[in-house]
């Protein structure tokens, strides 16, 4: 079948996944294929990204280029597109094996894997923020334990021997699984993580992308401006997690957004000390009683302090250039989940007897 036949996303020509299958276009596999394919889209209309990153000691929103998020064109004949797949140049801080992240783009001319992103497809309003006027949308942002692992190693890989001297002395913590003792040290280890991420504007590099999907509303109804691309770098997302912490007074017992500060800290402290750290270890033991199957979650509500933009309220791709990301027919192998609330919701008829 030539190429103007198959099914294909937008840009993704060198790809471990084959999008003329149908396995190719499961939920999992099209919420992290998508918003490769969206970035390659705005990058070839010159578009660039949205960007929360570090600037002048603050998050703030501007703009990136695509190819400087990535470290390679996007649209390269080089650039190979790995979905799940393992960053293997983190290999070095990790004890066991290293975990899979969402998007690893890899240059196949020279070998080397060039950058490693979490993706998360978020919907736009989410359901804390649907009956609020445009400005005060906002999406909800579930991240993994896997995230946490991931942000480490990029922080380490980006301050080299310096995260020795930005970390300090560790503090005076014998078991680091017992509440009674790291509630405390808290206060001082969000602290650290704030210098940290201050500390790391001078060479932050992209680490989350979060494309978003505006509807009508809580509507499924899609939008006219419709699509757009955020990025996270390194010390932007770090910045987040220690702004949520302080901004909702977090420090007085270890919720979901604390524990994921305390386990990011000991993981840095680790690589400090010993080079690597046991992220199974380390997570597993230090769940303070609160169950592992996610880091933390934010809503809307929150994340539009953060991420508040024009194009936020405005995202900057039609709901009718969607054709031009989805091609020849690839609309047509997807396998939405079929939700009886959404069924019931978009059925108004069923109520009018």
């Amino acid at each position: 079948m030539s190429d103007e036949l198959t099914p294909q996303l937008f840009g993704l020509k060198q790809s471990n996944r084959d999008f003329s299958q149908k396995n190719a276009w499961g939920k999992n596999q099209f919420n992290s294929s998508f918003p490769a394919a969206l970035c390659c889209y705005l990058h070839s209309k010159s578009i660039k990204a949205n960007y929360l990153s570090v600037n002048q000691g603050y998050l703030q929103c501007t703009d990136i280029n695509f190819a400087e998020a990535w470290d390679i064109d996007p649209l390269g004949a080089e650039t190979f597109f790995a979905f799940e797949a393992a960053h293997s140049p983190y290999q070095r801080y990790i004890i066991g094996s290293l975990p899979r992240t969402d998007l690893v783009i890899q240059n196949i001319l020279s070998g080397q894997c060039v950058t490693a992103l979490e993706v998360k497809l978020t919907a736009l309003p989410d359901n804390t923020t649907y009956n609020l006027q445009e400005e005060g949308f906002g999406c909800e942002i579930v991240v993994r334990p896997d995230t946490i692992v991931y942000l480490a190693c990029s922080i380490a890989q980006c301050l080299g021997e310096d995260l020795k001297t930005l970390l300090g002395e560790p503090p005076a913590i014998s078991d680091w699984t017992n509440p009674q003792q790291v509630l405390p040290w808290t206060p001082q280890i969000v602290q650290t993580l704030k210098k940290v991420a201050i500390y790391l504007e001078s060479c932050q590099r992209s680490f989350l992308l979060q494309p978003i999907w505006k509807t009508m509303g809580k509507s499924p109804q899609l939008a006219d401006d419709c699509l757009d691309v955020f990025y996270w770098s390194n010390a932007g997302f770090l910045y987040f997690i220690t702004a949520i912490i302080e901004q909702n007074n977090e420090m007085v017992k270890i919720t979901r957004q604390t524990r994921s500060a305390l386990w990011l800290y000991k993981m840095l402290i680790d690589i400090a000390i010993d080079g690597r750290f046991d992220h199974h270890r380390i997570i597993d033991e230090m769940s303070f009683n609160t169950k592992n199957d996610k880091a933390f979650a934010v809503s809307g509500a929150i994340t539009n302090r953060f991420m508040s933009c024009p194009r936020l309220i405005k995202p900057i791709v039609k709901k009718d250039e969607i054709q031009n990301i989805i091609l020849n027919g690839g609309q047509n192998l997807l396998s939405p989940e079929r939700r009886f609330d959404a069924i019931v919701f978009n059925s108004p008829e069923l109520f009018q007897s």
